[in-house]
């Protein structure tokens, strides 16, 4: 019996030796965590897919970052929860939205742009009475008067319509006015709205008027940080970035996967829908020049651009840094082997 007992003894002892270093390496990672966290601009659902990924598939705590991720909604303003430091990082508006905010004083940075072409198209019915821009005079179109409002003022500047002789109107969440015939040409993102319409009337019956047909290409999903934290913690942000961006990267390779996570966020989402946002978020993503440089990239014609178009709406009235609203540092540090779609 004491034989057996010092067996045990010996065979305990053995194993702490063994596992102890691993417990003490597991509490010394918990230990070196950095918390943080991401605002995003809405509620929880496929356009967001990455960074739910990474989340539950560890790849924040395995860059040494304990993340939340906290919803938006239709009054937070994620650069204001940025620039105080109520939240870390956040996914902005765009490009305009970080230029803007740049002239109002606010001290945010993007180091990243999700989508590299513009996000949201004018749609109007092929049976309706709108068949070129030219035909948006005297008819009714409904936009946000966030940005994609002077969108469409350069649109019209660019096939010489006088905005004053288009109904311009502030766009409801629902699409409910377009689709009942109340409003000739509506704005809708690909990845959202659109889908909603296309259900309601059909595919074959749109048509469509793209921004980038008229030679406008603005970039969005603006990933930003606050300028204290890019200079204090340069680490935290390049880790934060190579996490999202390997989020994304398994969530296009894996979409069934990552629908489901994103479904745990919110069980109520229609799965349809979210399968064809997020299908239609990685075209976006993954155009242009993020085909060279990888996601999140930051194309510095394409933000000279938007910056002069913003200057001759006087949406700002003044010349803003772009090199310093849109830092590229933290994106080159990162292989670009792991940028790369």
């Amino acid at each position: 019996m004491k034989s057996t007992i010092s067996k045990w003894h010996r065979l305990n002892a053995a194993l702490a030796v063994i596992l102890l270093p691993i417990i003490f390496s597991h509490s010394a990672t918990a230990q070196t965590l950095t918390e943080a966290s991401v605002r995003l601009k809405w509620l929880p659902q496929a356009q967001f897919a990455g960074f739910y990924v990474a989340k539950e598939k560890g790849f924040y705590i395995e860059n040494g970052i304990d993340l939340t991720i906290n919803p938006g909604g239709p009054n937070v303003l994620t650069e204001n929860l940025v620039a105080t430091g109520s939240d870390t990082f956040g996914l902005a508006g765009g490009a305009p939205s970080v230029i803007s905010s740049r002239e109002n004083g606010l001290p945010v940075v993007a180091i990243g742009l999700g989508t590299q072409q513009t996000d949201f198209v004018f749609v109007a019915k092929n049976d309706g009475p709108v068949e070129t821009i030219q035909d948006f005079k005297g008819h009714s179109v409904s936009t946000w008067f966030t940005g994609a409002n002077h969108i469409l003022s350069a649109m019209l500047a660019d096939q010489g319509v006088d905005q004053d002789d288009v109904n311009i109107q502030p766009q409801q969440v629902s699409v409910t006015p377009f689709v009942n015939g109340s409003v000739d040409v509506v704005t809708a993102t690909w990845y959202n709205e659109l889908n909603t319409i296309r259900n309601a009337v059909g595919e074959e019956s749109l048509r469509f008027f793209i921004p980038e047909d008229y030679g406008i290409s603005i970039p969005r999903d603006a990933l930003i940080t606050s300028e204290r934290t890019l200079a204090n913690s340069p680490e935290l942000v390049t880790h934060f970035v190579e996490a999202t961006i390997r989020g994304w990267k398994y969530a296009f390779d894996h979409p069934d996967e990552a629908i489901d996570i994103v479904m745990q966020q919110s069980p109520t989402l229609e799965r349809d829908h979210q399968e064809t946002m997020l299908a239609e978020m990685q075209r976006l993503m993954t155009a242009d020049a993020a085909q060279d440089h990888g996601l999140y990239w930051l194309d510095r014609e394409k933000l000279l651009k938007t910056h002069d178009l913003l200057r001759r709406y006087d949406v700002i009235s003044s010349d803003i840094d772009i090199d310093s609203a849109f830092n590229i540092s933290i994106l080159e540090s990162i292989p670009l082997a792991d940028r790369m779609p």
